[in-house]
């Protein structure tokens, strides 16, 4: 099993900037990927970016590229997504989700974290 812990939620103003970690413990070494996801009121949950385990591979949304980065320290088991030029669009819950090495390349994360609230003011 693998745990997922987000933090760095809160409230932020518009044009501000917000660091999301998220630290994975327990069957580390069967995760393939991480990401984080994010689902705003009356949405469906979208992915805002992925990442390889190695690293070597990342993969962001339309609506954030440009404006994130991705990372990931495998010494300190942590995921980190980096935001910028933050709008109300951006207010939503994140998700951190990882899925193993036994899923396949389309599959829905197996692992998913509490969610951590992201409020950006106008």
């Amino acid at each position: 099993q693998v745990q997922l812990v987000e933090s760095g939620g809160g409230l932020v103003p518009a044009g501000g900037s917000l660091r999301l970690p998220c630290t994975a413990s327990g069957s580390v070494f069967a995760i393939k990927d991480m990401g984080w996801y994010r689902q705003a009121p009356g949405k469906q949950r979208e992915l805002v970016a992925g990442i390889s385990i190695s690293g070597g591979s990342r993969r962001y949304s339309d609506s954030v590229k440009g404006r994130s980065t991705i990372s990931i320290d495998n010494a300190k088991n942590t995921m980190l997504l980096q935001m910028n030029s933050l709008g109300p669009e951006d207010t939503a819950v994140y998700y951190c989700a990882a899925r193993s090495t036994a899923q396949g390349m389309n599959a829905t994360p197996r692992y998913w974290g509490q969610g951590t609230q992201v409020t950006v003011s106008s």
